[in-house]
């Protein structure tokens, strides 16, 4: 087959094969297989019952996955918002004129995106601790005591505390992308824009979004799909707890097949993850799609 494609083609060809095969067999095999052993009642030995849907009926009626669910939906919107949110508006004051040494605030800006998330959730369960932490010391130093409190323990508003960190690391990450984005346009476009008046809210709003909505919407997807296999730091803060009440579909996952040793049910899970890990990309970007057609119709 080979022999048939010209030579310059076949080198090409013969190039790509490598990492498409690693491709294939990092992503594409695990997930077959993590489909086939979803229809196994398996305990991770050699012994394997074939017991149908009975997995995904299983799936369907648990209260804890749907729960995990839910706060991966709420770790996408506040991440969204956190993450891309607060990245645009750090690159926008970045490409300011007022600002100097542009370089460096982009350098410390990525920084914690380089840091790896189990030492990430580290340094945060140490500001958190309720005997040595920053953030109740702090609250004593100013005289209020009274706010201290054992804050990983606190069912309210664990997942406001864990989504923290999380929006904390990416936002250099998101800031590099943006900034990247927005090289690409003119400048003859902003100097004419404020040649007419135009300040640096509407330079943002009407010039720069619009031009770089591709970007954008590549930005939402990332952050879409890192946030529903959300597991590293999280785990390391709070294990899923108290309770369940920060427990994300990953380490539900994570839970059911080694903790339980119930490799069956964890493949389901792990089906389960991808395919509403799809819908919800795929839906989010049916709609910001939707929005953007409305908005130059009108």
């Amino acid at each position: 087959m080979l022999n048939a494609i010209k030579p310059k083609t076949r080198t090409v060809v013969l190039y790509l094969m490598v990492p498409v095969a690693m491709f294939i067999f990092t992503v594409f095999v695990p997930l077959i297989t993590a489909f086939v052993y979803s229809f196994f009642e398996w305990k991770g030995g050699p012994q394997k019952t074939f017991i149908g849907i009975e997995n995904y009926t299983k799936l369907f009626a648990d209260g804890t996955f749907w729960e995990a669910f839910g706060h991966n939906i709420y770790l996408v919107i506040a991440c969204i918002i956190g993450q891309i949110g607060i990245a645009f508006v750090l690159v926008m004051m970045v490409n300011s004129k007022l600002v100097y040494c542009k370089t460096i605030h982009r350098t410390f800006g990525f920084f914690p995106s380089t840091i790896s998330a189990v030492c990430i959730g580290l340094i945060w369960n140490m500001i958190y601790h309720n005997k040595y932490g920053i953030l109740n010391w702090f609250l004593t130093a100013i005289g209020r005591k009274d706010l201290c409190q054992v804050w990983l323990n606190n069912t309210k508003i664990v997942m406001l505390l864990v989504t923290i960190p999380l929006i904390w690391q990416y936002i250099g990450y998101y800031m590099v992308i943006i900034l990247s984005a927005i090289a690409s346009i003119s400048t003859d476009i902003f100097e004419s824009a404020e040649i007419d008046g135009a300040n640096g809210f509407q330079k943002a709003v009407y010039i720069t979004l619009p031009l770089i909505k591709n970007t954008m919407l590549v930005c939402i997807t990332l952050c879409i799909a890192g946030n529903m296999k959300a597991f590293d730091n999280i785990f390391v803060m709070t294990k899923g707890g108290p309770g369940t009440a920060s427990m994300v579909m990953a380490m539900y996952g994570y839970q059911i097949s080694f903790n339980q040793s119930n490799m069956g049910y964890g493949s389901c899970i792990s089906v389960g993850i991808f395919v509403l890990s799809l819908l919800v990309i795929g839906g989010s970007q049916a709609l910001i799609k939707y929005a953007t057609r409305e908005k130059e119709a009108k």
